[in-house]
């Protein structure tokens, strides 16, 4: 592609680390992580394992003078954005594109709002089964990324075509949707059913994949995601849940998902930005979302006590 390109990386669990070691091997890339105090020196000394190949990535604190990256990928999970927004501010400038892994709709939002001189892209990831043990970061497929503008049509912006040119060279799987918000919310209404559900429960996916209570919860909590997005302009339906159960159908029966490793590490979870997003849209819109709202007191009880 030319000139050396700069990527950082902030969040080296295991959506992060999968995608940095794959930039990683790209040509003419250098891959900088962003992190700081105990967790930076452990990298520096151990690197980080993916399917069993060490990386040694360059480790760069948060208040270390550095040039901007021309991609930044934010990878942390949706609690610590906040934070990882102020870890970043030396890695974006003027045209920095930026690229988040994070589950919910809200995240290329926030980021454009902290850093309004950037282009962030929209994108979500599917079909990822990486998971994390420690310092060593397992999968068997990386799943396809979309991402794009809100609206794509060819000829593609500059960005975008920037990024296929990159996602080319590092070997990972692609498509641009013509509607990527529609997209986004596709994956919401994803994450919102199955990681809700196979949290509380500390289940595997085989517990959705055949006819159950837990299925009918699953869908339940799905169909209020579709009345929410209908009122609010996004064109999701009953055949969205369709394509999702045909998706899932295909999935790993004895893999979790990342909401269920959280639970089950004793993490903190990403239900405000799913089940609790929805009870705010809800409410802003008028639409009754009563299993969400169950799904969110349960989880928020959860977490407060195995965070005690």
């Amino acid at each position: 592609m030319g000139a050396m390109i700069r990527i950082s990386v902030i969040g080296l669990g295991a959506m992060g680390a999968a995608y940095a070691a794959k930039l990683h091997l790209a040509a003419d890339t250098e891959v900088r992580v962003i992190a700081q105090g105990e967790r930076a020196e452990r990298l520096r000394r151990d690197g980080v394992t993916v399917n069993r190949t060490r990386h040694d990535f360059t480790i760069v604190d948060p208040d270390d003078d550095i040039e901007p990256a021309d991609l930044m990928v934010v990878a942390v999970k949706y609690p610590s954005l906040a934070k990882a927004l102020e870890q970043m501010k030396r890695h974006v400038s003027d045209g920095t594109i930026v690229l988040s892994l994070l589950n919910g709709i809200t995240s290329e939002e926030e980021i454009g709002t902290a850093y309004p001189m950037s282009h962030p892209l929209l994108s979500i990831t599917f079909g990822v089964d990486s998971v994390r043990r420690d310092n060593e970061i397992t999968y068997s497929s990386l799943g396809t990324m979309s991402f794009g503008e809100k609206v794509n049509a060819a000829p593609y912006t500059e960005q975008v075509r920037w990024v296929a040119r990159l996602f080319d060279s590092a070997g990972l799987l692609y498509d641009i949707p013509a509607d990527m918000v529609k997209q986004l919310w596709w994956k919401y209404l994803v994450n919102t059913g199955v990681n809700q559900v196979t949290a509380i429960l500390g289940s595997t996916y085989d517990i959705v994949q055949h006819d159950s209570p837990a299925r009918d919860l699953m869908i339940a909590a799905q169909r209020e995601v579709v009345a929410v997005a209908q009122a609010s302009g996004i064109r999701l339906d009953e055949t969205d849940i369709d394509s999702w159960l045909t998706v899932l159908a295909g999935l790993g029966p004895h893999q979790y998902t990342s909401m269920a490793q959280d639970v089950l590490a004793h993490r903190p979870t990403e239900t405000d930005i799913f089940s609790g997003a929805m009870r705010r849209m809800g409410a802003e819109r008028g639409v009754p979302v009563p299993v969400n709202t169950c799904l969110h007191q349960i989880l928020k009880s959860q977490e407060s006590l195995s965070l005690s």
